[in-house]
């Protein structure tokens, strides 16, 4: 549910981006350079989150590409805590993301990615 909730921001993140381009007048950036990012959030965010559910409904290909996005996103944090300075949400960001990414490679999702537990037959 962690991961398909970070799909669900990135999709929430792309309306932001649609409506502030459609609603801010005098913007430096072109409404189709806006437009472009929010379908590229789109696309990732509809994955993310349909890894998310693959997780949820217990289906073993999910697992990889849920810790490949949490790898993925540490430069992000890096840039919230250093670069940009937003602290708090760096934090905040950081904590979410080494929780999912220590959830997902734990000893009991190692075991049943690989059905060591027999579940899966």
């Amino acid at each position: 549910m962690l991961v398909a909730l970070q799909g669900l921001l990135a999709l929430g993140f792309a309306v932001v981006l649609v409506v502030r381009a459609l609603t801010v007048e005098g913007t430096a950036l072109l409404v189709r350079d806006i437009v472009g990012e929010a379908g590229y959030f789109v696309v990732v965010g509809a994955g993310l989150t349909a890894v998310g559910l693959g997780l949820v409904a217990g289906r073993r290909w999910a697992r990889t590409p849920a810790i490949v996005t949490q790898l993925l996103l540490l430069p992000v944090v890096y840039t919230l805590l250093g670069p940009s300075r937003q602290l708090l949400l760096g934090i905040v960001a950081g904590l979410y993301v080494a929780g999912t990414f220590l959830l997902l490679i734990s000893e009991a999702s190692k075991a049943w990615s690989m059905d060591l537990d027999g579940t899966h037959r």
